[in-house]
């Protein structure tokens, strides 16, 4: 007989960067300590890790918090949440400027420009965020201690800008993956879109995975039938002549949710190429209306989408911490224009 184990990656075609496993214990487990019988069980997790996840109540045995000492038992069912796994890639540090916006010994917040990648990747070895971070937690413990990179726990796209919060240790990482997964983070996002909504405010709900036809791309499945459960709330802050600028507020963290569901309800954001907002989408495309357009999309060439504030409960005080940021030169600059174009 084995346990029984789910597995739940959502480092795939998500912006939350946790795993989550449930393990029902095989009735025939002899007594063991919590931390030891999780080490046999799981992929690349260090004891440190682990310990880390069960302090922070990542780890739960029947709906649970326990102790690391705990003694499983047969068929105890147990869940755990962990932060993203360590990439096998070495990530080089890079004495890149950093925005930041918060720092403690527990964690800090950054002000991610548009155009840096988050994560290394294929094409983007070098100038990431990550490689930043590397350079600037280097002499910290988080460095030190074997983990060997800055703990992100999630991310956004590389021409998104905005709020992202990095967690300094282990206990960190595990108590700020489980807020994510429990989706009690609270995350805004103001987009500017095409159109004006017919609702003032509203909410999407339904699955995004990767589309069939091309794998670059997100869609939304309705029905629920293929990708995972997404829902975004929607409210319209300003609406112009042709497009809105609309506050997005995400109860899940998809791969490209805000920009899938935006385009699925026929408001897709402006300049973004990838989802068909770089075109003009309402209004005749000629004359001086068109070379306006034409004019801000070379203002804001990337989709108008930014993380403006991010909430969540500090792992050690359990103080409930918000942060806001301002909107960036190139998203005020379209914003403003079209708050004085008249056509």
């Amino acid at each position: 007989m084995v346990d029984y184990i789910e597995t739940d990656n959502s480092t795939e075609d998500s912006d939350e960067l946790y795993e989550h496993y449930r393990i029902v214990v095989d009735g025939g487990q002899a007594l063991l300590r919590l931390d030891k019988f999780l080490m046999d069980r799981l992929p690349n997790v260090t004891r440190n890790k682990l310990q880390g996840a069960i302090r922070s109540e990542s780890v739960q045995v029947n709906q649970k918090p326990v102790k690391v000492s705990y003694k499983v038992k047969p068929k105890d069912v147990i869940t755990v949440t962990l932060a993203e796994p360590p990439r096998e890639t070495d990530i080089v540090p890079e004495n890149i400027p950093l925005d930041i916006v918060y720092e403690d010994e527990e964690l800090l917040l950054v002000n991610k420009p548009a155009g840096m990648v988050v994560h290394p990747a294929y094409n983007n070895w070098n100038g990431t965020l990550v490689n930043a971070l590397t350079y600037y937690l280097q002499n910290l413990p988080t460095t030190r201690n074997g983990e060997g990179r800055p703990g992100l726990v999630h991310r956004i796209d590389k021409d998104t800008s905005g709020l992202l919060v990095i967690a300094k240790t282990e206990y960190s990482m595990a108590f700020l993956a489980k807020q994510f997964f429990d989706h009690s983070i609270e995350r805004t996002y103001y987009a500017l879109v095409w159109g004006v909504p017919k609702e003032e405010s509203g909410t999407i709900a339904g699955h995004v995975g990767r589309s069939v036809k091309d794998r670059k791309v997100m869609a939304v499945y309705p029905a629920g039938d293929y990708g995972k459960h997404a829902v975004t709330h929607y409210k319209v802050l300003q609406s112009f002549k042709y497009v809105s600028l609309v506050q997005c507020n995400l109860e899940t963290g998809r791969t490209h949710q805000i920009r899938a569901h935006m385009k699925h309800i026929g408001h897709p954001l402006f300049s973004d190429a990838t989802y068909g907002g770089d075109k003009i989408l309402c209004g005749a495309p000629n004359g001086t209306y068109k070379a306006f357009v034409e004019n801000a999309f070379k203002l804001m060439p990337r989709q108008a989408l930014h993380a403006k504030s991010l909430g969540f409960v500090h792992p050690t005080t359990k103080e409930l911490l918000q942060f806001n940021s301002e909107l960036p030169e190139d998203f005020q600059a379209v914003l403003d224009k079209w708050k004085i174009y008249e056509g």
